[in-house]
């Protein structure tokens, strides 16, 4: 589709969902590097980065793509160039947004149940080189959606919209590359969190019971464990995040095997099923882009009393002054 889909739906849920999305990213972004909620640097910089990628989603895909095609059709953000730009960085973003949750999967597995390898792997130092790793190649693995477009129309010398270039459909190359694309976000990405999840809750499970064992055989009547408390933080911090993504993307994912399997590219308007349910998947995949900061909140008591620090500060320096 050249344009965003109509009707009174999307044209509140987008505009609802900047509203919301991206003020809640910036101030997560901002508690965060403040470095005062108990999390180590890197998970911090994982935080934050899946932060920043999710804010960028939210003004290229929804902002600058959706909600001026919805309000502002014919401005000049819907020229062909515009679209060519917009694309790839919105894509590269959502890319980094997924990947970023695996590599955070990835180092709270190594934090759990690779103990010999966690003073190495989970530092800052290693962190920053994997995020900015993530970023460059999402962005140079969509570089390609730049030659995917072709002007709709030509008016007054400007080329207005974009779609797809016919040999898309019939390039052999093309259908690898898409295939490439979606294989590698968000199928492997998903395959990826769910094993390492499942690895995660074995180790625990295991260690759990070898740690009961060994206390109540030797502090028997004592409290909780403190070890087996802060994993249980962890892991609950951990399964919120990943499973997130995992339940907002998998509309996204069942269109796309249905589409795939019945090779059914084209939609016969706005009402039909397959359009719906394409719609509906690319509406909870931008949704998951403002949830992590209510799953903090939810999850971490040092966020939530930094966040309500912020929030109260305008009105306790105007009390001072009053």
């Amino acid at each position: 589709m050249h344009e965003p889909p109509k009707g009174a739906v999307y044209a509140i849920y987008y505009p609802v969902l900047a509203a919301v999305g991206v003020p809640v990213n910036i101030i997560a972004m901002v508690i965060l590097s403040r470095g005062r909620c108990g999390l180590s640097k890197c998970i911090t910089l994982y935080l934050v980065a899946m932060a920043a990628s999710d804010l960028m989603v939210l003004i290229t895909a929804v902002i600058l793509q959706r909600i001026v095609g919805i309000y502002f059709p014919g401005s000049y953000l819907s020229l062909t160039w515009a679209c060519r730009f917009k694309s790839p960085i919105a894509y590269a973003c959502r890319d980094s947004s997924v990947w970023l949750t695996v590599a955070f999967t990835f180092d709270r597995f190594v934090a759990i149940c690779c103990r010999n390898f966690q003073r190495k792997y989970c530092t800052k130092e290693t962190a920053a080189p994997v995020v900015a790793a993530i970023v460059v190649l999402s962005f140079f693995k969509n570089f390609s959606f730049f030659f995917l477009f072709e002007p709709l129309y030509i008016a007054d010398n400007l080329a207005w919209y974009c779609r797809l270039i016919p040999s898309f459909y019939t390039s052999p190359w093309w259908r690898a590359y898409s295939y490439f694309n979606h294989i590698t976000t968000p199928l492997v990405p998903f395959a990826l969190i769910l094993l390492l999840n499942v690895l995660t809750v074995k180790h625990i499970v295991a260690a759990g019971r070898v740690r009961k064992s060994l206390r109540d055989n030797s502090l028997p009547g004592k409290g909780p464990d403190p070890e087996m408390e802060n994993r249980k933080k962890s892991i609950v911090l951990l399964f919120s995040i990943s499973g997130n993504v995992i339940l907002l993307w998998m509309t996204y994912i069942i269109h796309y095997l249905y589409s795939r399997m019945t090779e059914t590219y084209k939609y016969s308007g706005y009402n039909d099923p397959v359009f719906i349910l394409a719609e509906a998947g690319n509406m909870l995949l931008l949704l998951s882009c403002c949830t992590n900061t209510f799953i903090y909140t939810v999850t971490q008591s040092k966020f939530r009393d930094q966040l309500k620090t912020m929030l109260t500060y305008p009105f306790t320096q105007f009390a001072k002054l009053t």
